[in-house]
């Protein structure tokens, strides 16, 4: 689980479904992209989980601005492409800001 700041900030949820394709460079493409991402100003962290084609990644950002200088960058601009045109059959994203967060902790 990520560790984030108190709220507010914003947070970009990619949804996607896999199409059945052998992973043809997937796997070694989504991991640069966490990589890279980890290098970009205003990135928070991220939480991902895949389950029978079914992903969602939650990327949280300082600013909105600073998600939508992310969507432009080059390397990701190229796996958006890769994404659209070979490995996924759908995927939507939603963009949101975080207002209030909360959870627990069982204590081992």
């Amino acid at each position: 689980m990520a560790v984030l700041p108190d709220p507010p900030y914003w947070a970009a949820i990619f949804t996607s479904r896999r199409n059945e394709q052998p992973d043809d460079g997937y796997e070694a493409t989504a991991a640069r992209m966490f990589e890279l991402v980890e290098s970009q100003p205003g990135f928070l962290g991220y939480e991902t989980a895949r389950s029978d084609g079914l992903g969602i990644t939650i990327s949280y950002w300082e600013s909105e601005a600073a998600i939508a200088a992310w969507k432009t960058d080059a390397d990701h601009l190229a796996a958006q492409r890769e994404g659209r045109a070979r490995w996924y059959d759908a995927y939507d994203l939603r963009i949101a800001r975080v207002e209030r967060a909360y959870g627990s902790t069982r204590a081992t």
